[in-house]
């Protein structure tokens, strides 16, 4: 396949991809879409049966208030006392108006929610008054402008919302026209009663829906929340509203606050978005929310009874409907891609494993002519591991020799210095028992014991000067255990104290006996500090000042470090690089073979430490011996337990 074609593959793989996804995210889409429509246009269905349902019984409790107190302006119509005071038009303050005014008050009495009951006269003046007993009692007040009185003395029974320019108190007026029968049952007065609104406000005060009464001007009466009460549902012009406040609302201001509803078009449920004043009546939860108004013509009056009811919850319903539509789709498309995907692996599987069995059938073929050169070549590998070990063997053998031939080369130094030990005690000791033996002779056993007491005690020091030469020059294997560094160099120092003397070497040593303690074999770590105390005391042959410095301190790894330290030539840069290979010295021919300091350093390495080599501050070498500290002894017995 060339170039050209491979690419053109690749890019129509990537256009079908593109053009999957997008497919599929246009299906969640539609999918999410849908599950919003449907969720939102039941909700509606809903919410709307819902107003429904509080229409009816808020229209039912406010019908069974207002009819509850309308035979009261019947009554009066029938009664004597008050046909008798319409007739004859006493004078205020007549007896005749007294009985008047104590029987309209019994008759108020009786009726928890009515504000006042009295009569008017023909000519729209209060004649008598429930109230007659209050300062500011409706004696005497001209109702002739309102409605309720225009449409009853013209012989109908009319009801009205309105405020008294008295008490300046809101109350709902049934006005029933007074006929006398005896004049023809013409008309000579009207009786009102003046009831209370204030139970059914209690009742949509309590609802936690808004709810509301407008008249047929448009103005609301009731309302919960009470900042809508006499707001108008549609604007008013000034004219309009000033005739009502004259008619209707004396005292009230009307018009400062619009809702914007259309009552004959939420009869069959409307949706109206609330903005400013009237959005923060219904407080800052709802503030900009929508509301599905209903509304209903309340019977016997021209009175409308609205509902609103929040879309908030069906519209959050209505997204989680359409989240979860376009969840399921999408766990419908996984799945369809599952099942799609599992059968390509069903067959890209199947064709691997043919694929596998002919590889096996092959491999089983070159397995069987490998293994015969494999054979071969692990009895080669194991010859091989065989001559190794044996090689490794010897290696670690002729490494002993090397160590115990350093140890006696030592000891071929140290032959002069040792033979001057032992010389002054042999003259003593050969002295000594001469003169016991003359002693003896003479009978004087006294003298003689003395001389043999300091025989012996010169035989003990010889003793001691020859078994450190002894467990030095003695060929064993390293025995590691809890050595005092301190005891180490002072056995070291003991050997090399005759030749250091003659050199004429100040020995400065600071260690300090039972302070530091390593894990180590005590011959081998003398036998490195020998080597390094005789080559420190070589390289101060032709110092004035000779001195040697040897100190131990502990590392912050918890190890000791040891330093052998001179007042030498040092050691230069290009000695240092070189300084530990086997067979190197910056002695003289003849005077060493270069081995010492590689020994010493394998020695300290099998230890689990090291051997440094550096220059020491205002001239001279240092030799460090870094060793592993030793357990506490406690802890040592515990170990080997």
């Amino acid at each position: 396949m060339t170039a050209a074609a491979l690419f053109r593959s690749f890019a129509s793989f990537g256009r079908s991809r593109w053009f999957g996804a997008l497919l599929i995210l246009a299906v969640l889409v539609a999918a999410g879409v849908a599950g919003y429509a449907s969720s939102e246009r039941y909700g509606m269905h809903l919410l709307r049966e819902e107003g429904r349902h509080r229409l009816d019984l808020l229209a039912a409790a406010v019908d069974a208030e207002v009819s509850r107190v309308t035979h009261i302006p019947g009554i009066l119509a029938l009664n004597a006392d008050v046909l008798e005071l319409l007739r004859t038009r006493h004078s205020a303050g007549s007896p005749q108006q007294e009985v008047v005014n104590r029987y309209l008050e019994r008759l108020s009495a009786q009726h928890v929610d009515s504000l006042a009951v009295f009569v008017m006269d023909t000519r729209g003046r209060v004649v008598a008054s429930s109230d007659w007993i209050l300062t500011d009692n409706l004696l005497g007040a001209d109702f002739s402008h309102r409605s309720y009185f225009q449409a009853a003395i013209g012989g109908a029974p009319y009801r009205q919302y309105a405020v008294d320019g008295v008490r300046d108190e809101p109350g709902y007026f049934f006005a029933q026209p007074i006929r006398d029968e005896r004049q023809d049952w013409k008309i000579v007065g009207v009786a009102v009663l003046k009831a209370s609104i204030r139970a059914v406000e209690r009742q949509w005060l309590t609802n936690d829906a808004p709810a509301l009464i407008a008249d047929d001007n448009g103005v609301v009466l009731l309302s919960a929340p009470p900042e809508w009460r006499y707001a108008t549902l549609r604007p008013l012009s000034g004219e309009q509203v000033s005739e009502l406040v004259r008619r209707q609302f004396e005292g009230r201001q009307l018009g400062t606050m619009s809702l914007g509803i259309d009552a004959a078009a939420a009869e069959a449920g409307i949706v109206v978005n609330f903005s400013g004043r009237p959005a923060e009546s219904l407080g800052p939860p709802s503030r900009g929310s929508d509301y599905l108004v209903m509304s209903r013509n309340l019977p016997g009056t021209a009175w409308h009874l609205l509902v609103l009811s929040s879309v908030r919850p069906v519209r959050s319903q209505a997204l989680a409907h359409g989240a979860l539509a376009a969840a399921a789709s999408a766990t419908l498309i996984l799945c369809l891609l599952y099942l799609r995907q599992r059968r390509r692996v069903l067959q890209a599987r199947l064709k691997v494993q043919a694929a596998l069995e002919a590889a096996n059938r092959e491999l089983e073929g070159k397995v069987a002519a490998r293994t015969a050169d494999l054979t071969r070549t692990v009895e080669t590998l194991e010859a091989e591991v065989v001559e190794r070990l044996r090689a490794e063997q010897t290696l670690r053998a002729a490494q002993e020799e090397l160590v115990q031939a350093g140890k006696l080369a030592v000891l071929g130094q140290l032959a002069t210095g040792i033979t001057h030990e032992l010389n002054q005690p042999l003259g003593a000791v050969r002295t000594l028992a001469a003169n016991a033996i003359e002693f003896m002779h003479r009978g004087d056993a006294g003298t003689a014991e003395r001389n043999l007491r300091i025989v012996c005690d010169l035989t003990d020091q010889m003793g001691g000067i020859i078994r450190p030469l002894k467990t030095f020059a003695r060929k064993s294997p390293a025995v590691p255990s809890r050595v005092d560094v301190a005891q180490a160099v002072g056995s070291a120092l003991f050997l090399l104290d005759q030749s250091l003397r003659q050199a004429g070497v100040v020995v400065d040593n600071r260690c300090v006996a039972g302070e530091h303690f390593s894990w180590c074999d005590h011959n081998r770590l003398q036998q490195v500090l020998i080597n390094l105390i005789g080559n420190a005391a070589d390289a101060m042959n032709d110092r004035s000042e000779r001195r040697l410095e040897i100190a131990a301190a502990e590392r912050p790894d918890g190890g000791i470090a040891l330093a052998v330290a001179d007042t030498g030539c040092g050691l230069p840069e290009a000695v240092l690089d070189r300084l530990f290979e086997p067979f190197f010295t910056t002695k003289a021919a003849g005077e060493g073979l270069g081995l010492g300091l590689a020994i010493s350093r394998d020695i300290v390495r099998s230890f689990g430490g090291d051997l440094i080599a550096e220059n020491r501050e205002g001239g001279g070498a240092r030799f460090v011996i870094v060793l592993p500290a030793a357990a506490e002894q406690g802890e040592e017995e515990t170990v080997r337990s």
